[in-house]
């Protein structure tokens, strides 16, 4: 095979992409990415000896969250721009090992610490040797996989974090073990600890970007999205990075240039911070997935921040503009910002003045803002729901959307629900159901929306919040069910956080990830009694009534 993937969950017949990734990519660019996180190993085996002998640096924390970033699921595409990381990556190393000179090295180093090479073209040579089969054992394979997914995501909340100036040694020394430990022979038991170790990291790295978007734009409120267009012309904005979105924002104020957000950027408009603009119109559009179409009907220049762009149209190449750590081959990036200044969108700005304004595709408003500090403002109207029987039930349906018809489900599953039930969500996820009519309980809508994949973490807070009102002992005592949609690497962060939190019975679906080995499956089947999702009659049954499946 000319390469192979399984991290996402499109991926080939639920076993693994082989010749051309579900998302895209080419074999160039998943062989590069593989060799990336190889070179990310081996940057780590050094930086644990480093930390050691009390050597440290923090360039190198920085580097390998944003390098991870970088492989996540439909961010970068770019062979070129992989390739100059894996030569940033590997002179960090060099670099590392430079400092070590006067301590002891193991000679029995992995080859991930000892390999190099500055010809391009022994790149991909060396990358069709590393990639996940490079692990014989199934099971072995599988633990380690799920735990470079699961650092994956951390990186890349790590990384909105840092933009925003907020860090922690900790999650960094986290990244670099979790990598190192992959080099290892390590027991089944040893592995699952770090597993588990991942989930209670990710809670730390959600709070502490909650923290960063918080502090720099305010608690979001509940607000009314607007979902049409104006006659200006725009500018769309999608992805999750929320420093992008101020500097746009301030760039086009005063220009006569809309910006509407899309994806996951739908709730920057919950953040105070954002609320002053009065040019930021609403949201456009849907779930990611259906970029092709939509960017192709907003007429305007498009900026991605991050995931999730997808194989771009030339109906559109002309005016799409990546930034950050997402990369297409053939589309134009604006560099970083320069230290203590901003990034440059004039050129984006100009462009936008000559384009028509969006065409429109819908009409109406969204609501949401429902983030932990806005809905424990409630907890008083929510606790006397529940107690009352209005509320006999929350359910939580969070993480990812995609393109497979069984994400149909979700719909159904949210139109099916009874009236006395309310939908908790975060992410892409919430398309399925955020613009359906499902009324309110006293004044509470049926539909909360806390924010991004990375607000899952609201949720969370939430639970825990509950549980303490209500003087329960055990998270799983609340009337809360769990029916989560995944799709990327961030997605199963999420659920190592979930599983860290005890919290156990959670639908996952469409499909229960290919990089679970039937022995891992079963481990987590048995400790956390996690399902994947069946029939929506009786999936609603057993989400309602208790009724086993």
């Amino acid at each position: 095979m000319s390469m192979f993937c399984y991290q996402c969950q499109e991926t080939i017949k639920n076993q693994g992409c082989t010749v051309r990734g579900a998302c895209g990519k080419n074999e160039e660019t998943a062989n590069l990415q593989d060799l990336l996180v190889f070179v990310l190993r081996g940057i780590s085996v050094y930086a644990e000896i480093a930390k050691e002998k009390n050597i440290s640096d923090e360039r190198w924390g920085v580097f390998i969250s944003r390098a991870l970033f970088s492989t996540i699921t439909n961010v970068n595409f770019d062979a070129k721009r992989i390739t100059a990381l894996i030569k940033e990556g590997l002179n960090l190393r060099q670099d590392i090992r430079a400092k070590l000179d006067k301590v002891d090295i193991p000679a029995d180093l992995h080859d991930s610490a000892v390999w190099y090479s500055d010809n391009e073209n022994e790149f991909l040579e060396k990358a069709k040797t590393v990639g996940v089969l490079s692990t014989e054992n199934e099971d072995v394979r599988s633990l380690r996989e799920l735990l470079i997914y699961g650092i994956k995501g951390i990186g890349a909340y790590a990384d909105h974090a840092a933009v925003l100036g907020k860090e922690k040694q900790e999650i960094y020394d986290f990244i670099v073990e979790a990598l190192a430990s992959t080099t290892k022979d390590l027991s089944v038991e040893d592995m699952i600890a770090l597993v588990m170790k991942t989930g209670e990291v990710a809670v730390t790295t959600m709070a502490l970007l909650d923290e960063a978007n918080t502090s720099a734009y305010g608690d979001p409120e509940i607000t009314k999205v607007n979902i049409g267009v104006g006659n200006n012309p725009g500018i769309l904005i999608s992805g999750h990075d929320l420093k992008d979105m101020e500097e746009l924002l301030r760039q086009t104020e005063g220009t006569g240039v809309d910006v509407y957000t899309h994806g996951e950027m739908l709730p920057a408009n919950y953040y105070p911070g954002f609320k002053k603009y009065e040019h930021l119109v609403g949201n456009y559009g849907n779930a990611w997935w259906k970029q092709n179409q939509e960017f192709e009907s907003f007429n305007g220049p498009i900026l991605m921040t991050t995931n999730c762009i997808i194989p771009v149209k030339d109906s559109y190449r002309d005016r799409i503009f990546t930034t950050g750590m997402v990369a297409f081959p053939g589309v134009k990036h604006i560099p970083d910002r320069p230290a203590g200044g901003e990034k440059d969108f004039s050129e984006i700005v100009e462009l936008a003045k000559t384009c028509q304004p969006p065409k429109e595709i819908e009409k109406g408003e969204i609501v949401g803002g429902f983030a932990h500090n806005q809905l424990l403002a409630l907890a008083d109207k929510v606790v006397e729901a529940v107690k009352s029987g209005a509320i006999k039930k929350f359910i939580v349906m969070a993480g990812c959307d995609g393109r497979q018809p069984a994400r149909a489900y979700f719909t159904e599953i949210a139109e099916t629900l009874p009236k006395d039930t309310i939908i908790l969500t975060a992410g892409c996820a919430k398309y399925r159901y955020n613009k359906l009519n499902l009324g309110d309980i006293a004044g509470i809508p049926r539909v909360l929306d806390a924010g991004q994949c990375n607000d899952s973490y609201s949720l969370a807070v939430i639970a825990l919040k509950l549980k303490e009102v209500f003087k329960l002992d055990d998270i799983n005592k609340l009337p809360i069910s769990f029916d989560i949609g995944w799709y990327e690497q961030k997605a199963v962060t999420v659920l190592l956080a979930l599983l860290f939190l005890g919290i156990k019975g959670i639908r996952l679906g469409p499909t229960l990830p290919a990089f679970l080995s039937p022995n891992v499956l079963k481990v987590l089947v048995e400790k956390f009694d996690i399902k994947p999702i069946g029939g929506v009659k009786e999936d609603v049954e057993a989400i309602v009534v208790g009724k086993p499946r």
